[in-house]
């Protein structure tokens, strides 16, 4: 696929946030969520919908204390930038500032499966 191909895809109306209830709580006050991510690599990870089962299996096998923030990209107040950082083959939504939390339209939980991997949860798979 081109560049410019690649740039002039249509960008998803949902992305997703991995993270525990606690981290939430801690991070947010009464009008945005600021991910500890953002104070050490100055933006937030999100995954699309296809992304997100996957890098819960990568980086948290197994947890059982994890939430989904389903986040609307068209109410998003900072800038959404699609990376590819890590060197693979895939762009990931990384969320430039603190998320203002009218964007976040559910927050799911996100248990694993009884072998410690993922899916994507209905209520999630809905949003796609």
């Amino acid at each position: 696929m081109s560049a410019m191909n690649a740039t002039h895809r249509k960008r998803p109306d949902h992305v997703f946030h991995i993270t525990t209830r606690d981290v939430f709580e801690h991070g947010r006050d009464e009008s945005v969520f600021r991910a500890p991510s953002l104070a050490t690599e100055g933006f937030m990870h999100a995954s699309t919908a296809a992304q997100v089962a996957k890098t819960a299996r990568r980086l948290f096998h197994g947890r059982r204390d994890l939430i989904l923030l389903c986040i609307d990209t068209r109410l998003v107040g900072p800038t959404i930038r699609y990376e590819n950082l890590e060197g693979g083959d895939e762009m990931f939504p990384h969320v430039y500032g603190p998320l203002n939390l009218d964007a976040v339209v559910d927050v799911v939980e996100f248990p694993p499966h009884a072998d410690g991997s993922f899916g994507l949860p209905k209520r999630v798979a809905d949003l796609a």
